[in-house]
Order: C-alpha cells, then sequence, then structure tokens
C-alpha cells in the first residue's frame, strides 16, 4: 500500500504558505506516494488548485485529507479541532511550537500520533541541513526584512548624488546575525545601506566582514549555545548588552533584529528608553516579534507601531509568509527530505528513535513523548537508555582495557 501524504491549508489569519508545493507533489509522486492536498491550500502562494491536479495531486476536502493522509504537512500548529481529527498511526509534520506548546505533544501523544516538530532538529548535524525548516524561512524573512525596512524608511538606502546635492547612504544595524541576520546584511549592502552586524556568538564575525559589513564586539564573552543557536543570556549579561547596544541603536537609521531562542521568550535586545532615544525617522524591523514579547520594546506580532517621537516598529515575526511562493518552494523541499527519510528500505514509514536526526525532530512517536528538551518542559523523566548495566566484571575488564591502550 502505498503512502499517502496530505497538505492542508492553514488556518491562521496571516498564514499564505502551504506545506508541499506542486513541484514537491511530482517529486513524492515519482517516488511512489499518493498526494491529497486541501482544496485552495495553495491558493495564497500563487498555487491554484489546477496546478496541483496537474502535478498528480488529488484536491479534495478537509476530512478526506485529514482521514486518508500517512503523513499530513502543515506550516503551523493547526487547531484542537483539526489535532482531534487525526488518529493512531498518523504521522504530523510541521512547526509545531512544540516547546511553547508541549501540552499539544502530549495530546497527540495520547492519541499515538506521531508528531515531528521542525523547531527541536538538531541543526549541526550536516545530514539534516536539508530538511532545516528554520534555515530556510529564517533566510526568507532576513531578506524580506531589509525590503520592508528600506520600503518604511523616509530616504534613500544608497548615498545618491544628483544635481541638487548628495544624499547621505542610511546606517543599518542587524542585531543577531544568524542565518536571517546574514540574509539581511547581504540585502540591506545590495540595497547601498553602511551595515554593522551584532551577535553574542564570537563564530560570527567572520561571516559579518565577509558581507562587507562592520561586526561590533558584544561584551558577552561566549553567547554561543547547543545546536547552532545563541544561548539564553543571565540576567547580568542582559543588562550589559542592552546597555552597549543604546549607543549603536542611537547611532543607526534602521536596526533589524532577529534573536530567538526557541522555546524561550525572545531576549529583549531595544529596551524602551532605546526606542525613546531613536531619532525620528528610525525604523526598527523585529523578527522576533511574538505573543511571548519581541526584541524591541513595545513591538507587536503581525503590527506596524509609531510611537510619539516617529520611530516605527514593526513586527515582522511572518515575514517569511509575505514571500509566499518562494517560502513554500523551500518548505516543501524540507517536508519532502523528511519524509523520504522515515521511507526504510520496504517502503513503509518508519521513525527511528535512535537515529540522531529523528531522536531531536520526533516530539512523539508510539504513545511516548521521546524529545529530551520537550520531556524537561512537561517535567517527565529522562527515558532510560538502552546501555545494559554492567556488573564488576564488566567493570574490571573495562579498566584492564583501558589501561592496556593507555599503555
Amino acid at each position: 500500500m502505498s503512502i499517502v501524504v496530505s497538505a492542508l491549508k492553514e488556518e491562521q489569519p496571516h498564514e499564505k504558505r502551504v506545506a508541499i508545493d506542486p513541484d514537491v507533489t511530482k517529486r513524492l509522486i515519482k517516488a511512489g506516494m499518493k498526494v491529497l492536498i486541501e482544496k485552495g491550500a495553495g491558493v495564497a502562494s500563487y498555487y491554484n488548485d489546477e496546478s496541483y491536479q496537474k502535478a498528480g495531486a488529488e484536491v479534495v476536502d478537509r476530512q478526506t485529507a485529514l482521514s486518508q493522509a500517512n503523513v499530513v504537512a502543515v506550516i503551523n500548529l493547526p487547531s484542537d479541532e483539526t489535532l482531534n481529527a487525526l488518529k493512531s498511526g498518523q504521522v504530523l509534520l510541521g512547526l509545531l511550537s512544540s516547546l511553547i506548546k508541549p501540552e499539544k505533544m502530549q495530546q497527540l501523544a495520547d492519541k499515538k500520533v506521531s508528531a515531528l516538530s521542525f523547531e527541536l532538529l538538531p541543526r549541526t548535524i550536516s545530514r539534516a541541513q536539508t530538511m532545516d525548516v528554520l534555515s530556510s524561512q529564517s533566510s526568507v524573512a532576513g531578506y524580506k526584512a531589509a525590503l520592508v525596512a528600506s520600503d518604511a524608511y523616509s530616504k534613500y538606502f544608497p548615498m545618491m548624488i544628483t544635481a541638487a546635492g548628495t544624499v547621505k547612504p542610511a546606517k543599518v544595524l542587524v542585531l543577531g546575525t544568524g542565518v536571517a541576520g546574514l540574509q539581511a546584511i547581504g540585502t540591506a549592502k545590495r540595497l547601498g545601506a553602511i551595515i554593522s552586524g551584532y551577535d553574542v556568538r564570537p563564530a560570527s564575525k567572520g561571516e559579518v566582514e565577509s558581507l562587507g559589513a562592520t561586526f561590533l564586539t558584544s561584551s558577552v564573552s561566549n553567547g554561543a549555545g547547543s545546536g547552532g543557536y545563541a544561548r539564553a543570556l543571565t540576567a547580568e549579561e542582559t543588562a550589559a548588552q542592552q546597555k552597549e547596544l543604546a549607543g549603536f541603536i542611537a547611532d543607526n537609521d534602521v536596526i533589524i533584529t532577529t534573536a530567538q531562542v526557541p522555546g524561550h521568550k525572545p531576549p529583549l535586545m531595544v529596551t524602551q528608553e532605546s526606542v525613546d532615544n531613536a531619532k525620528p525617522g528610525t525604523v526598527f524591523v523585529d523578527l522576533a516579534a511574538s505573543d511571548l514579547g519581541g526584541n524591541v520594546s513595545g513591538s507587536k506580532p503581525d503590527e506596524t507601531v509609531t510611537t510619539d517621537n516617529q520611530v516605527m516598529i514593526i513586527g515582522g515575526n511572518n515575514l517569511a509568509s509575505e514571500l509566499s511562493n518562494s517560502a513554500s518552494q523551500l518548505y516543501a523541499k524540507n517536508v519532502q527530505s523528511v519524509i523520504n527519510a522515515m521511507v526504510d528500505k520496504d517502503g513503509n514509514l518508519a521513525i527511528d528513535p535512535k537515529d540522531d536526526v529523528f531522536s531531536g525532530l520526533t516530539a512523539t512517536t508510539n504513545g511516548e513523548i521521546i524529545n529530551p528538551r520537550l520531556r524537561e518542559a512537561l517535567k517527565l523523566d529522562p527515558l532510560p537508555t538502552d546501555e545494559p548495566a554492567k556488573d564488576e566484571t564488566d567493570e574490571k575488564a573495562d579498566q584492564s582495557a583501558e589501561s592496556k591502550g593507555a599503555e
């Protein structure tokens, strides 16, 4: 029996992306799978139902897409109504906000639905790179952030020399130089602005400078965390960071912030005092704006706020969705990579909890929460290891072998 993959129409009002595009539809079908697309799922990404039908998919209603699929692909965590419609043995794949809403993962575990949450993917493993939704979507968001900023800014980005005089170039500061930040730097540089980049991870210096930007040194000794992310800073480090950033912010015209710690409140990098002291006309684009807060004081998700001192704060939490066609293409390829990795040699779906990628990516499978970070969030005991307990004879044999090896 062939594997059936479905893509649902997103339920969030600001979401325009779709989890599977027509090109990946063709590839999945060529690999022997069946693809179901909910009617209208790709319209906001400029993929109409006919384009999916030409690719070989069946366009169906939501109930059919949910009930007949082995793998249900989504962008964001679906509504409770959708989660309740899933059944035992199915796989739900998407950006499931697992660390922010761990109780939803427990709900899926109770139904014996396997949940693969892209936020949990171990990004430092090389073969996981083709599955890395956070990187692909951050790249889109960083590019769009620079364009949004240039559109909102009331002056030129590049230096302009005209018969009427010369206009100075904009000064752009990017806070957080991961994938999104580097893409914002590169795009703003191409638009002609003068760019600076700031990050608590020392390894970012070379990447920032390779794009022609100035790297601003952080007083935080080393903010690198696990999995390729910046770590959460201590209260003392946060205060020091905010103080040093205040001067940088006041000296720039556009500030793009990108710092996020998965499963935690975004770090506040731009205080209210820094917003109040910014020059009139300054534009902030906060890619971390969320219901939990953002990098910029006063930022609101999906909203633009103009302060009394004529500073604009753009909540850019969903900018990847604004480039819905390109973002969906990249997302769909990440989805395809995960599905391909799940198919075993007999052509069946199989999630190996011991696999170094799937042990991280998988929130729950076979009715069990298996991700260590998620188990911690749910206050569950660590899962037992498979290593057999050693008796004294084994331990002495190991010690003897180690001694010989040292010699």
